[in-house]
């Protein structure tokens, strides 16, 4: 594709769906990026399972502390509020539904919901971790990912062929090109980048995409 978002762009169009006050969980990695972009008038509440509740934005190069971090083992700031607490009184919060919403990324999403996002084989990472438990703690779980892999081949599947990380999690994916919702077990399109024909999209997409009404333009900021 040459006409695709950036991973920067893709955080931001996610970043519009989360309510102001919500308890969110962002995946290591590119969803960390989803932070940096609320919308005016809107402040999540950021929770990362090494246990730290309310964070804010990466301090200034130089100016980390380094007993201040976040899951992925980046530095973080607090904001006024912020709360400490144990390994296990996180994954209490995790699995006990207190969460709103999951953002992760993704190597693979079926139209049924399952997601593949820790392994790529027996070469791969050796244990799923706590991505497991958000995917099916966190009452609203969104992916966000480019819509193809680095060699072409689509991520959203009929089904997954990689280890899933969860069944019948996803109901969002934000991808470079399109705004998909997995509804009744398929995946249903309801924004495409304008310059991308739906027979374009639906070339690079592993399963049927159903419209369940009018299709939206995917239209994000330079960024």
């Amino acid at each position: 594709m040459t006409t695709k978002l950036s991973n920067a762009q893709i955080a931001w169009r996610a970043a519009q769906d989360i309510a102001d006050g919500a308890y969110v969980n962002l995946g290591i990695g590119f969803p960390e990026m989803v932070a940096k972009f609320q919308p005016e008038g809107r402040q999540a509440v950021f929770h990362t399972e090494n246990g730290v509740l309310g964070f804010g934005e990466a301090p200034p190069a130089g100016e980390e502390d380094w007993d201040l971090i976040n899951a992925g083992k980046k530095a973080i700031t607090l904001k006024p509020g912020a709360a400490f607490f144990h390994h296990a009184d996180s994954f209490a919060m995790v699995r006990g539904g207190h969460l709103d919403v999951a953002i992760l990324g993704a190597y693979q999403v079926a139209q049924n919901g399952d997601l593949a996002n820790w392994s790529t084989g027996p070469k791969g990472v050796p244990a799923v971790g706590g991505a497991m438990d958000l995917v099916h703690g966190a009452k609203r779980v969104a992916v966000i990912t480019d819509h193809v892999t680095k060699d072409g081949k689509p991520k959203l599947l009929e089904a997954c062929t990689l280890p899933l990380t969860g069944v019948g999690c996803v109901t969002r994916v934000y991808t470079s090109l399109a705004v998909v919702d997995i509804q009744d077990g398929r995946f249903v399109l309801r924004e495409k980048l304008p310059a991308i024909s739906l027979d374009d999209l639906q070339a690079v997409t592993g399963a049927r995409l159903h419209l369940g009404g009018a299709v939206g333009d995917l239209v994000v900021p330079e960024l």
